[in-house]
């Protein structure tokens, strides 16, 4: 039995799954769906195994690329090295001022520190970089083709991580501050404060938004294998810990029936046991089923093939 997805007036869909399981693909299917309905729709991946040059069969850079042959759709894929390098130009002034006024480190220690690669800020940035551009109303529509089930769930644990670094850093700068305001007879307020602070209201925002159903929706990705689902049952255990229903999945490369071809009759038994789990463990989602196609897919016509099944529709 087949769902459809309907009833969903997001503007924020997130796919995630474990790798492997067409994430990707389903993601920019979907996207190509509501393009083709007039919805101005921006698709962007943050998994650093970029596809979605192959899939949408043209290149695709960290800059809003149009998508040829297909009006309304816009694709991204941002590269988390020259994000952090673009906030280290903006900000490397206010971060050096704080290691130097927070520490006693040396110049060549801070130089080093500085160098070094904040786990998370990069992913942070990006999402707040898509937040700027929903604020905007650029695009009726986003869509998140994440990086595999681990990396997405550990982006959700990085908005607490990076506040707690924060506060740390704050604590360290009001006592400088202090110590400073008292021998000079005046409050020191300066870049750096500021750069605190509007860290903090970022980092809360992000975090905020990925935890607001209202605002997104996730949708997971697998495929009718053991591995997959055990991995899917545990990326949902792990949203409901985080506050985050999940209530649509993607069951993708699913063997039609072909009683001229035994090898395939076997494998779709194989599959039917493993659906049977999917449907009596996680059959509160909607579910929708995508079959196994011919060929790979690749360019907008497989894709639109594919948008019959997973696309989210009415919105």
């Amino acid at each position: 039995m087949v769902s459809h997805l309907t009833g969903i007036s997001t503007k924020f869909l997130l796919f995630s799954g474990k790798g492997g399981v067409g994430k990707t693909t389903c993601a920019a299917a979907t996207a190509v769906h509501y393009a083709s309905l007039g919805r101005k729709t921006l698709l962007f991946s943050t998994d650093p195994a970029h596809s979605l040059s192959d899939i949408l069969g043209q290149e695709i850079s960290d800059d809003i690329t149009d998508v040829t042959k297909i009006k309304n759709l816009a694709a991204l894929e941002l590269n988390a090295e020259k994000m952090l390098n673009r906030f280290k130009e903006e900000y490397g002034e206010e971060i050096l001022n704080m290691l130097t006024t927070t520490t006693y480190l040396d110049e060549d220690d801070i130089d080093n520190i500085y160098r070094l690669t904040i786990p998370g800020l990069d992913e942070m940035m990006g999402l707040k970089q898509i937040m700027d551009f929903m604020k905007d109303s650029k695009f009726d529509l986003y869509i998140w083709d994440t990086a595999p089930t681990g990396h997405t769930l550990r982006l959700l644990t990085l908005p607490n991580i990076l506040d707690d670094w924060i506060k740390v850093l704050a604590r360290m700068r009001w006592k400088y501050r202090y110590i400073v305001g008292r021998f000079s007879r005046k409050d020191i307020f300066d870049e750096t404060d500021d750069f605190l602070l509007m860290m903090k209201k970022t980092i809360r925002q992000v975090g905020t938004f990925l935890r607001t159903p209202e605002r997104n929706r996730f949708i997971a990705v697998t495929i009718p294998e053991a591995m997959a689902i055990n991995e899917t049952k545990r990326m949902f255990a792990a949203l409901k810990s985080y506050g985050i229903p999940v209530r649509h999945l993607i069951i993708n490369n699913v063997i039609p029936e072909n009683r001229d071809c035994n090898f395939c009759m076997a494998r779709r038994k194989e599959q039917q046991r493993h659906l049977q789990v999917i449907y009596r463990e996680l059959g509160f989602c909607r579910i929708v089923e995508v079959p196994l196609q011919v060929s790979e897919v690749k360019g907008l016509e497989s894709l639109k093939e594919v948008s019959r099944y997973c696309a989210l529709l009415q919105s």
